[in-house]
């Protein structure tokens, strides 16, 4: 391989388009504007890319066999005509599932993270991994992004939150443990275990802010670190980096991903890492900030990274890689430590050998009978009833008249999906979506609510008050629906710390996600025909932080 070849292999990015060698003019625009070429095959061709990362905002997630003639298209981009030096791709996707993933329906839609610590089985998580691997492979995307090993001990956190199993070190390293077994050992891709060196307890958000994780020493080996320890002893492939400040590990200022003290001295050197470090997106502001774009690629190779996800220009980063060989701040040898490491990976993906995807089995595989089956499986058990102090729940008879409300995604269409699952069973039910309503909405639902016998309403991160993301107008509706006098049921589809904003609520549900899967669970449990047998993976404070009002392992049932 020569020297550019090489480089390449290093760096994995988006491109934009549904087809290899077809895509949309204004797609065509895009890949133009971002990488000096046209399509996705020549931006793989032109970069000698190592990886591309899948999204929906990229255009390239719309079907199984839209992916997959995606994947094998770019593959044969990448491998060229009989070209020397030529090497598959490692594709990957943010498939956590739960709140965020990118596979769309058919695709198995499994509960995520929190609501697997909700669920408390292993066995449970390790079948959500394997199948969503199995899936992921069949359309030929090699690393799911997951799964997270952080340990979410900070109700405030506004970018990691039900992406965690929870906040119990043990129940987290467990978890990750699992999942890393059920995507590797049981469907073949490539586990990431992420965030490296830990982002659970921060207030901000790294897409936007560098975070300052101020954990002891002591505090971080006892909280942060187990879930990486168990994830490296299960054989975990990849761990991904976060763009966060650790003072105790590393008192430089750096983030993480640049710290050779972090990458090389304690995750390599005293957890005994040996596979490839994946850097997060060096598009994010929590990277940016200190240096600039030119420099972060070469800081983040000398602090240990292997694979440079996304740089926010990748010719600049390239070339700045280039440039840092040429004078020597960066050896070739070094540049070929990371390569080794991932061309190593790529083998036992078994690239080498296959890297194409057949189509039609893709076709078969994905959203396949008895891996919808086991979405309900295991979503069920972790649904969550953490107050039913009047003795609301189950609900003693469906001939009601029910007003459904609150958050709703256009995706899931969560609204429309419980009022449906009432008219099922015979109540006059209407979805009436209020996503962060305006107070003429607010005053408006309460209006309907007052004609109704009971009100659902969905709640999805009502405790977030901040200026970019106003979610605390979701407190105002829930008052105004609780000032009718008419039985609520309040129903959190993210964070479960919503109650402690909520005042006078006495009805309160967790499901830690808006998949479907998520609501008939709800919907049944609200009828009695599901126990709720989940149990709070976190600690629900409440809102001024100074005491608990829900203790970790809360979990009512009837």
């Amino acid at each position: 391989m020569s020297l550019e070849q090489k480089v390449g292999q290093l760096f994995a990015t988006y491109v934009y388009g549904s087809d290899a060698t077809e895509p949309t003019a204004a797609d065509r625009a895009a890949n133009r504007a971002a990488f000096g070429v046209e399509t996705p095959a020549e931006v793989v061709d032109e970069f000698h890319l190592g990886g591309v990362c899948y999204f929906s905002w990229s255009h390239n997630l719309d079907s199984p066999r839209q992916i997959a003639t995606l994947s094998n298209g770019l593959q044969r981009a990448a491998l060229g005509e009989g070209s020397k030096g030529r090497v598959p791709l490692l594709i990957s996707t943010d498939q956590e599932q739960g709140v965020v993933l990118r596979m769309p329906a058919p695709a198995a839609q499994f509960p995520g993270a929190m609501a697997l610590g909700a669920g408390r089985s292993p066995a449970a998580a390790e079948t959500a991994a394997l199948i969503t691997g199995r899936e992921l492979r069949a359309v030929g995307i090699h690393q799911p992004y997951a799964p997270i090993a952080d340990v979410n001990v900070n109700p405030a956190n506004p970018v990691i939150g039900v992406r965690a199993f929870g906040a119990d070190p043990t129940l987290v390293a467990e978890l990750t443990a699992a999942q890393v077994t059920g995507f590797q050992d049981g469907a073949g891709v490539t586990a990431v275990a992420k965030h490296f060196p830990g982002h659970g307890d921060t207030d901000n958000d790294s897409h936007t802010n560098l975070p300052v994780i101020n954990h002891t020493r002591e505090e971080w080996d006892r909280i942060d670190a187990p879930p990486f320890r168990r994830a490296i002893s299960a054989g975990v492939e990849s761990i991904m980096t976060a763009h966060i400040m650790v003072p105790a590990l590393d008192p430089s200022g750096d983030p993480a991903t640049l710290s050779p003290r972090i990458l090389t001295g304690v995750l390599r050197g005293e957890l005994g890492f040996r596979g490839v470090i994946v850097t997060d997106a060096l598009n994010m502001a929590g990277v940016r900030q200190k240096y600039g774009d030119e420099r972060v690629p070469v800081l983040a190779l000398k602090a240990g990274a292997d694979q440079l996800l996304m740089p926010p220009n990748l010719r600049l980063a390239r070339d700045a890689v280039l440039r840092a060989v040429a004078s020597g701040e960066l050896t070739e040898g070094r540049i070929d430590e990371s390569v080794r490491r991932i061309l190593a990976l790529k083998y036992r993906q078994g690239l080498a050998r296959s890297p194409m995807v057949d189509v039609e089995e893709a076709v078969r595989t994905v959203g396949a009978p008895q891996h919808l089956a086991a979405v309900a499986q295991v979503t069920d058990p972790t649904l969550t009833a953490v107050r039913n102090d009047a003795g609301l729940l189950p609900l003693a008879r469906a001939d009601r008249s029910v007003l459904v409300t609150g958050w709703n995604s256009a995706a899931f269409a969560p609204v429309a999906t419980v009022a449906a699952g009432f008219t099922a069973r015979g109540a006059r039910a209407t979805a009436r979506p209020a996503t962060l309503p305006s107070d003429q909405t607010i005053a408006a639902t309460a209006a309907a609510a007052d004609q109704h016998d009971l009100t659902v309403v969905l709640v999805n991160k009502a405790w977030d008050t901040t200026v970019t993301d106003p979610r605390a107008t979701q407190q105002r509706l829930v008052a105004a629906l609780l000032s009718t006098g008419k039985p609520v049921v309040v129903v959190a589809v993210r964070d479960p710390y919503d109650i402690a904003y909520l005042p006078g609520v006495t009805t309160y549900l967790a499901t830690y996600s808006y998949t479907r899967a998520a609501m008939d669970a709800l919907v049944r449990a609200l009828h009695g025909e599901l126990s709720p047998r989940g149990r709070l993976p976190v600690t629900i404070p409440t809102a001024d932080g100074g005491t608990d009002l829900y203790p970790y392992g809360h979990g009512l049932t009837w």
